[in-house]
């Protein structure tokens, strides 16, 4: 047993399965850079005021969750909660506002929350997140939706269903804020709870308690008190997510942890999750960059769960991702072999095919068995006597039938094979 284990609720993705992580998150990422999103990566930490400001001080992520602490300069840092916020910095800092609008980039990488680890429910989470910045345009809003849906069908998801509803506008947000104060503080709500409707009233709605959901079953909703404006761009967003063919349910009662979204707002929930059914959402966010120092310009975005997305993909008996670790494997029986098998070995990496070989002078059995587990299709074979030949066995796995083939022909030899 190691004297270390690693942090409570940070998973370790290891060979085999770290195969399937990896082609979640690419795969993820594939479908957001056919749409024209281009790469940023993002510092881990950052001022802790960005995300006291950008996120909402009254959610449980900035209130509860953040991993927060001092630098050596007693500067307070804070590792990276969410992406949207590092983003907007980034963008602002840069100028890329100024620039040819929406700005379009996509991410990836761990975000830090101090939760309790449970099933899908990590401190470290891995996420593909992306924003588009600048144009308040429900056709970008549905763009962004139908991405995401892409992504999750290239990996042959199913199982899932897209959540969306509208937490209205600058105009319609103030009215309604009054109206469900008024009627969450003519409930018996306990001092939290009651603090929290003070601060930010949509909060309540989100309270899992059964005991709360039964006292606000009734709460106005947000949808049946939008202004014109909002109405007409949430209308004009299902019309173009139909236009897309993306199915979509309505949930008047969506609330995001996070308190910047405006507007169309969605969630993708798979069932096959338990508690934490959300793999993925996002939503608009007018009034984030004036927020932050920057102009007063709307964005809109999401962040997909890599983690929650290799889980559900588990729970339908799905796999993806390429569970050979390389197409050939050489086998070396002998110190001139050796000497003769890794020049090929390099040629062949050169030409784009993955190869490995067998080290540490095993035995044929050994490295034939060592062959076999690598999910190589062939294997090079060689002793000293083919080297002195001038040959190599090209043995194809599946079917173990080998022949000899010319050492200056196995390069062109190996790659017709693979075609």
């Amino acid at each position: 047993m190691s004297d270390f284990q690693a942090p409570k609720g940070v998973p370790d993705y290891l060979p085999p399965d770290s195969a399937q992580f990896v082609a979640v998150r690419d795969g993820l990422l594939d479908a957001v850079a056919r749409a024209g999103y281009s790469h940023i990566e993002l510092p881990i930490f950052e001022d802790t005021a960005l995300f006291a400001r950008g996120v909402g001080e009254s959610t449980d992520v900035v209130s509860k969750e953040m991993y927060t602490f001092a630098d050596r300069g007693e500067r307070s840092v804070t590792l990276r909660p969410e992406g949207t916020a590092g983003v907007m910095r980034a963008v602002i800092e840069h100028g890329l506002d100024r620039g040819a609008l929406p700005v379009k980039l996509r991410y990836s990488g761990p975000f830090f929350r101090y939760e309790r680890p449970q099933a899908g429910r990590y401190r470290q989470l891995q996420q593909v997140g992306v924003e588009a910045i600048g144009v308040d345009d429900p056709a970008l809003d549905a763009e962004v939706i139908a991405i995401a849906d892409e992504g999750f069908r290239s990996l042959g998801l199913t199982g899932f269903r897209l959540e969306l509803t509208s937490l209205g506008d600058e105009t319609s947000r103030p009215q309604y804020r009054e109206l469900l104060q008024e009627f969450l503080f003519g409930l018996d709500l306990d001092e939290d709870t009651r603090r929290r409707a003070e601060i930010n009233p949509l909060r309540v709605l989100d309270d899992k308690r059964p005991h709360v959901r039964e006292m606000t079953a009734d709460a106005p909703l947000m949808l049946d008190h939008l202004s014109e404006g909002a109405k007409e761009h949430f209308d004009t967003v299902l019309a173009n997510l139909d236009a897309l063919g993306v199915p979509y349910v309505i949930n008047p009662r969506m609330v995001r942890g996070l308190d910047y979204y405006t507007k169309t707002t969605f969630e993708f929930v798979h069932d096959g999750l338990g508690a934490q059914s959300g793999i993925g959402g996002g939503g608009r966010y007018d009034g984030l960059m004036k927020q932050l120092g920057g102009q007063d310009l709307s964005g809109i975005g999401f962040g997909l769960g890599v983690d929650r997305t290799v889980l559900a993909l588990r729970a339908e008996g799905k796999q993806v991702g390429e569970a050979a670790r390389v197409d050939v494997f050489c086998v070396p029986l002998g110190d001139l072999a050796k000497a003769a098998l890794l020049p090929l070995a390099g040629a062949l990496r050169a030409a784009g095919v993955r190869v490995d070989l067998a080290y540490g002078d095993r035995g044929l059995k050994g490295a034939m068995r060592a062959a076999d587990r690598s999910g190589a299709r062939i294997a090079l074979v060689a002793g000293d006597r083919d080297v002195e030949a001038g040959t190599v066995g090209v043995k194809e796995l599946g079917t173990g039938e080998q022949v000899d083939v010319a050492a200056d022909a196995v390069v062109a030899d190996v790659l017709a094979r693979l075609v």
